[in-house]
């Protein structure tokens, strides 16, 4: 085990098609430092596997063992992991890894697979309010997948293409079946799948800028979940907060699909500390 003023926690994000995981470094001084991290898309597999593949890749690259971890926090769906330490709600996560990643903002929106919500947080990564999509699957990343598969691309070349897009043609319903139908109609009428994409984008964008509204954020937002590397979408929220006059600034960080992992890491060290002054220690098993 590390020293008891140097801790070394992982943060573990099981989510509905991938699994994250980030290795965090707290000093004596309250500093925290990113050592790894990580994701794998799961694939219809077992995320319990998964998990383990995830993490022991995560240690090795951090060049540390799971015996000197001293917490291993999960989220998301990571409550099937067994080997757990402690359990945090994804809102608390997101906004505490986005924090980490840009210390600047004070909300983060989290695009997942299934479903985005939003989240406003203070300097402290305290959730003060969050707002949910409750529409159907076309505003998830499902969808976005089940799309490109119907037009033959990458979930990678998603966002390069959109941003070459000149006329993009917006997708009109919100039901992920009528959708895809749009989608159908479009190929059939020589729309380009640039155009197709970029459309898509800015139809998903509008929800997720609506949902920022709702929740009432202002000022830099960071994107974070899976679909943070769309640089289509991200691209496209940007035009929508400006044509609609939202008083956000969206932003994106390379590491911003592992925001949960890493804020499930750092909230393990805070977990840590806390015990500690109140008495506590942490068993071998992780238990208090």
């Amino acid at each position: 085990m590390s020293g008891p003023e140097v801790l070394v926690t992982a943060g573990i994000d099981v989510g509905s098609s991938a699994v994250k995981a980030a290795v965090v470094r707290h000093d004596e001084l309250g500093r925290e430092t990113l050592l790894a991290g990580r994701g794998e898309r799961l694939r219809r597999r077992d995320p319990l596997p998964v998990t383990e593949s995830v993490l022991e890749a995560v240690l090795a690259e951090a060049g540390v063992r799971r015996d000197e971890l001293d917490y291993v926090a999960t989220t998301g769906e990571g409550e099937v992991v067994t080997f757990r330490t402690g359990h945090f709600y994804g809102m608390t996560t997101h906004a505490r890894g986005g924090l980490f990643l840009d210390p600047e903002v004070r909300a983060v929106i989290d695009v997942g697979a299934l479903h985005a919500r939003a989240v406003i947080h203070d300097a402290r990564a305290k959730v003060l309010g969050y707002r949910m999509t409750s529409q159907c699957a076309s505003g998830s990343g499902q969808f976005l997948e089940n799309i490109c598969r119907y037009l033959g691309v990458t979930i990678a070349e998603i966002g390069p293409l959109s941003l070459r897009a000149d006329d993009p043609e917006k997708c009109s319903s919100i039901c992920a079946v009528l959708a895809e139908t749009d989608v159908i109609n479009m190929v059939s009428r020589g729309i380009s799948i640039p155009n197709i994409l970029k459309g898509i984008h800015l139809s998903m964008a509008g929800r997720y800028v609506r949902l920022l509204a709702s929740a009432q954020a202002e000022g830099p937002v960071l994107v974070t979940g899976g679909l943070a590397q769309d640089a289509g979408l991200v691209e496209a929220m940007r035009e929508v907060a400006r044509e609609q006059g939202t008083p956000v600034e969206i932003r994106a960080h390379e590491r911003s699909p592992l925001a949960g992992a890493i804020g499930a890491a750092l909230w393990g060290g805070f977990r840590v500390r806390k015990l500690a002054r109140e008495g506590v220690r942490l068993g071998a098993e992780g238990a208090a």
